[in-house]
């Protein structure tokens, strides 16, 4: 037979007090950055692909590939890179989260990532 535990109880205390000392620990953790440099450039790429999105558009449906190769290298979108949104890595990305494996794995363990929990079987 299963007893609710009352409401402040000691086990309540104990796991939320962990759970904040996890948060903590994630938040604290120097973060290992790309070059902002790197960010940045991948910021402008995006600009030059919406600046020219309709114009490529334009010139693939004439089939203009003289044209195309005239725009700038930037305005193609396969140019863009994807990049975790913490620290901007661009290697091990998970599109679903905008996280790098990386500051997946720190966040789940933390508890920080709505309806992930651990795998075991």
């Amino acid at each position: 037979m299963l007893r609710k535990r009352p409401v402040g109880s000691f086990f309540e205390k104990r796991t939320s007090l962990g759970l904040q000392r996890r948060v903590d620990e994630v938040s604290t953790a120097p973060l290992i950055m790309a070059k902002k440099s790197w960010i940045a450039r991948n910021k402008r790429k995006a600009k030059t692909v919406e600046k020219y999105a309709d114009i490529r558009h334009k010139l693939k449906a004439e089939k203009d590939y003289v044209g195309l190769s005239m725009l700038p290298r930037d305005a193609s979108p396969t140019r863009v890179v994807n990049r975790c949104e913490i620290t901007g890595r661009r290697r091990a990305f998970l599109r679903r989260f905008r996280l790098s494996r990386i500051t997946f794995r720190e966040y789940a363990s933390a508890g920080l990532l709505p309806g992930v929990t651990k795998s075991s079987w």
